[in-house]
């Protein structure tokens, strides 16, 4: 391992690669340095001037920031923690191994460490590790002209500053945000409150959610949060950009979640193959497993199967049906309840909505399968035998029940999982479908036993 990196090492040349680089978007800059192994991007990194190369780490996009970070010499990355916004610095810093992280975090300045050990407190999927330290506050006893003078001399180490945080000279709890565009507007000689918005500021708890986060920038068109802790403390702020990240990488773990796998938080072709394995074989079995009991139902009606062969050609048809039934309801349900729209509370509201949907959708199938029997029969395209209208109506009936269990089972099994504590995520397309398919097969096989008994069975 090591003499092939000496010898990819000396096919670059990092100095000449960052000088080409040292003009591009930080965006595009952390693209190129994916592309090499982390001791190279860390040289690259070196020769970039160190605003540049501050604007790279920050870059949510840049990949094993943690192995790069660890390849610079400790004299020349600690400028560039220091420069970072502390959000992204804190993400870093869970990268790193012992005793790397303690050595580093010890050479930091006072204020950015207090920031890190801050940020890295709060739980993963919350607020607070989402939130940044870095923005403007000034006291409400300021003028707009103090506050404008105060935004010019701050902007370049603030993640934003189109809103102004007033504050409580004393407490330090917030009272007002203000737009950078009323301050602009404003009398300069006025009081920073005077140019404030009469509503109360919207805020968020650092333990909140962040879908909740997610929900108010959403529901108040906003550029950021402010997150306040128990007091009413101005603790941090939520940025748009910030929330866009965190969307992103929730939707691509529910995504392979509901592809029937765990999700994976690298690269597709930065994946090693036995981690490959791990995160796909687990599912696949218990999926292959699951489907096992298809195999068990239909032995359970093999002696309807040899009387009536004919029962086999819908098969097919009948579990997709159910499945994708299902996967189309709790997809609906998966969704809405991430967006708040529904909550735990709302089971039967829903139930008693998908009832319905799912009678009308499977009588919309068994229409269509009605008349495809019906049209091969009298065109000759397969004779069905002589009891083909009962079985068009087997099919049919069979349909209506089976879209409408699959109906209920994808839109109830969100609200189990939830119920439970788990991610209804989890509620995958394949485990829906699985579960859908046995019982399918044993409402088609329950429906023929009545509609066909004694004549084909």
């Amino acid at each position: 391992m090591n003499e092939t990196v000496t010898d990819t090492e000396k096919t670059v040349d990092p100095a000449a690669l960052a000088a080409r680089l040292a003009g591009e978007m930080p965006a595009d800059i952390a693209e190129a340095l994916n592309e090499e192994i982390p001791q190279v991007a860390a040289a690259i990194l070196q020769n970039l001037p160190l605003d540049t190369a501050v604007a790279v780490l920050d870059t949510p996009g840049l990949h094993d920031a943690g192995e790069i970070v660890e390849a610079i010499p400790r004299d020349r990355v600690v400028p560039m923690l220091s420069g970072m916004s502390a959000d992204r610095a804190a993400d870093v810093f869970l990268e790193l191994d012992e005793p790397v992280r303690s050595e580093l975090m010890a050479r930091l300045d006072s204020e950015t460490k207090a920031s890190v050990r801050q940020l890295l407190t709060y739980p993963e999927e919350s607020v607070g590790s989402l939130m940044t330290t870095e923005f403007v506050s000034v006291p409400a006893t300021w003028t707009v002209a103090q506050t404008l003078q105060h935004v010019r001399m701050v902007e370049r180490s603030r993640e934003t500053v189109y809103a102004i945080y007033v504050l409580d000279p004393r407490s330090k709890v917030l009272l007002k945000a203000v737009p950078l565009r009323r301050l602009i507007t404003a009398d300069p000689n006025d009081s920073v409150l005077a140019a404030a918005p009469a509503r109360r500021p919207v805020t968020i708890s650092p333990h909140a959610s962040r879908e909740e986060a997610t929900r108010l920038i959403s529901k108040y068109d906003l550029l950021a949060v402010p997150v306040v802790d128990g007091t009413g403390q101005l603790v941090g702020i939520v940025t748009v950009d910030d929330v866009i990240d965190a969307i992103v990488e929730r939707q691509t773990e529910e995504v392979q979640r509901f592809g029937g796998m765990e999700a994976i938080d690298v690269p597709y072709m930065d994946i090693g193959f036995a981690e490959m394995i791990r995160k796909r074989a687990g599912w696949l079995c218990a999926l292959f497993i699951s489907e096992m009991l298809t195999t068990s139902a239909m032995q359970g009606f093999q002696g309807e199967l040899e009387k009536a062969i004919v029962l086999t050609l819908f098969i097919p048809l009948i579990m997709s049906s159910g499945g994708n039934s299902g996967s189309q309801a709790t997809s609906l349900l998966i969704r809405a309840l991430a967006l708040r729209e529904l909550q735990l509370i709302d089971w039967w509201r829903v139930a008693l909505r998908e009832l319905p949907t799912g009678i009308m959708l499977g009588s919309i199938l068994g229409v269509i399968g009605i008349a495809r029997i019906t049209l091969w029969q009298i065109f000759g395209l397969y004779d069905y035998g002589p009891h083909w209208l009962l079985l068009s109506a087997t099919v049919a009936a069979a349909l209506v029940g089976i879209v409408t269990f699959g109906s209920m089972v994808g839109s109830m099994l969100p609200f189990v999982l939830r119920a439970i504590g788990f991610d209804p995520a989890a509620a995958s397309a394949p485990f829906v479908a699985t579960l859908v398919d046995v019982t399918g097969l044993v409402i088609y096989f329950g429906v023929a036993a009545l509609i066909l008994r004694g004549t084909l069975l």
